[in-house]
Formats: C-alpha cells, structure tokens, sequence
C-alpha cells in the first residue's frame, strides 16, 4: 500500500497535502482499490465552503456510490477538472493526477485530528 510519509490521512480514507494554508487532498490507494473502478466524480464548486467529517462530494465507481468527507474547514480554492472526463485517474494515479481539491484551511488546529501515515498503515495495512 502506497502512503506516502510527508502527507496526513483522515479515517475517512482521504490524503491531505499540506502547503502553507492550503491543503490538496484525494483519496487514498487503499480507498481506491476498495471501490473498484471509479467512473464519475462529483466535486464542489470553486469558492463553495467545506465542513470538517462532512461530505463534500461523491465516487461512483462499477461496484457502488461513496461520499467524499473532507479533510479539514475551509475554502474551495481549486478542484480536479481532468477527473470529469478522466476519473479513472483516482485508480491509476491516486496522488498525483487523482487529486480532488484544494482547501483553503479556516483553521489549521483541524490539521492535528488528521493521522499520520503510520497511524493510517497501522490502521488499515492488510499484509501480515
């Protein structure tokens, strides 16, 4: 499983990079090969708010719909335009051409509830 270590998770299975006071997150690889094959994403709109632990968009994939919950409060600064016609991006790209938006943090405490990658391996690693 891919985790990268500079990035922080929440238990919702969503990555979060964080630069400055802006954060990108997606989902995570785990997440990823849990649902499938994703063929739609439904994002929020640019400028709209997001509440931490709540759902902020959607996955559909060949086995099921999802919600996305985000990360942390803040601003939609930036979302992903190339998963409207490519979400098969989030399966083969998850950290890097899968990432979904871009939050400007309201509060930057709400980054501590999130894991580290440890804590997120520990938690959700299937290799014994």
């Amino acid at each position: 499983m891919n985790v990268p270590k500079e990035y922080k998770y929440s238990d919702e299975h969503v990555w979060v990079k964080v630069e400055g006071d802006v954060v990108t997150a997606g989902i995570t690889e785990f997440a990823q090969n849990e649902l499938g094959e994703i063929v739609f994403v439904e994002l929020p709109e640019v400028g709209d708010t997001v509440e931490y632990a709540e759902p902020f968009g959607s996955l559909e994939s060949v086995k099921t719909v999802s919600e996305l919950y985000a990360p942390v409060t803040g601003e939609i600064v930036e979302i992903n335009e190339a998963l409207d016609v490519s979400p098969e991006f989030v399966n083969q790209s998850s950290f890097e051409k899968g990432w979904m938006i871009k939050i400007k943090v309201s509060d930057t405490a709400e980054l501590d509830k999130l894991w580290t990658a440890e804590k997120y391996v520990e938690t959700y690693s299937t290799d014994s």
